[in-house]
């Protein structure tokens, strides 16, 4: 089974980052008030895009690498790689993250990690 990564605008401005199996129901239930604490408060205004992962594990760590960003770089990334990519693969040096999908790749510097209290909390 296939896990995405997925980001949300929300109407606030912020870039709302989580995982999921099926990213239409995810996207519709955030929509209906009924998906993350964050985005109930926070309504999202449209999907930015998403990317495949093979399981949930490479996507709880993509998904953790994407909110190391700030919210400009998120975007960017969301226009380097258009939505339903199939493969994201993370890799991870001391101070960035590059995300590389086919022959494209980009590097970008990372804050310090913090913690995630579930699989789809906002930063």
């Amino acid at each position: 089974m296939a896990w995405f990564v997925y980001l949300l605008e929300c109407r606030n401005g912020s870039v709302y980052t989580g995982i999921t199996t099926d990213v239409q129901r995810r996207f519709a239930q955030h929509a209906a008030g009924k998906g993350a604490r964050y985005t109930r408060s926070n309504p999202p205004l449209r999907l930015l895009g998403h990317f495949a992962c093979p399981d949930r594990s490479s996507a709880s760590r993509t998904e953790c690498a994407i909110k190391r960003l700030p919210p400009a770089a998120k975007r960017a990334l969301c226009k380097t790689w258009p939505s339903g990519c199939s493969a994201v693969h993370l890799h991870r040096t001391s101070a960035s993250v590059a995300l590389v999908s086919g022959a494209a790749v980009s590097a970008m510097t990372v804050g310090s990690p913090e913690s995630l209290d579930d699989e789809e909390t906002n930063q």
